[in-house]
């Protein structure tokens, strides 16, 4: 069961764990760390599932769900997995009332977490084998396909190494957000373990060379200087 997770969590490094969790089951994954940019991504990317952080800065999750759940049917049926560090009963049942399809309080293993979201696509039918919507992430002009494991520029099929694929579908999961080297690295570990971050300047120079009309003057994967690159172009 592949399936595409949102993953809304201000903590980094709690965010890179469930992160490379998820990786490491099959699915994909795109990450936000505060509730306003967990809205718009929810709404943008209709993933099959958001495992959203309780206690996000600029909106809660409580917000988060409720603005959701507000947003008519084709949001009403998001699952939503809960994460939190409270565990009164109040804040177990607020967010049961939300919508919140589970509830996880922290620590917890992510065994175990990895287990409660399993459950909670299979309960609602999300996923490779029975996902609701098309799998593929999409941004200026380029489509990535993580369960067929393809990749378009502007409908026309291109070829990319594990690695430039990896690093493809991360950042189209996430357009106009900076990647450092070290982010995009950590995207290819299970592909090129043995590379260093300035091997992400290579992948990202081949990459040019198959997604831009000119790799010399790029549109679309950006350099940000002193920080990293970004996919731009808006989506689509």
């Amino acid at each position: 069961m592949c399936a595409h997770v949102l993953v809304a969590e201000d903590d980094p490094m709690q965010a890179e764990l469930i992160r490379r969790s998820l990786l490491a089951e099959g699915h994909t994954a795109a990450v936000v760390h505060d509730g306003a940019a967990a809205l718009d991504a929810a709404r943008r990317l209709g993933p099959d599932l958001l495992v959203l952080d309780l206690m996000l800065p600029v909106l809660d999750g409580f917000g988060v769900c409720r603005a959701l759940r507000g947003d008519g049917p084709h949001r009403a049926d998001l699952p939503v997995l809960m994460l939190t560090a409270r565990a009164d009963e109040e804040a177990l049942l607020r967010g049961l009332d939300l919508g919140a399809d589970d509830y996880m309080t922290k620590p917890y293993s992510p065994r175990e977490l990895m287990a409660r979201i399993r459950t909670v696509l299979r309960r609602s039918g999300r996923g490779a084998d029975g996902r609701r919507g098309d799998p593929a992430v999409r941004a200026a002009g380029i489509e990535v396909d993580p369960v067929r494991h393809e990749v378009r520029c502007d409908g026309v099929a291109v070829e990319c190494t594990p690695a430039e694929f990896e690093i493809l579908l991360a950042m189209a999961a996430e357009p106009e957000r900076v990647f450092t080297r070290r982010q995009l690295l950590e995207c290819t570990r299970g592909t090129d373990r043995s590379s260093t971050e300035r091997a992400v300047d290579v992948h990202i120079m081949n990459l040019r060379k198959k997604t831009e009309a000119d790799p010399r003057r790029p549109v679309r994967l950006l350099t940000v200087f002193g920080v990293g690159y970004k996919l731009s172009g808006g989506r689509g």
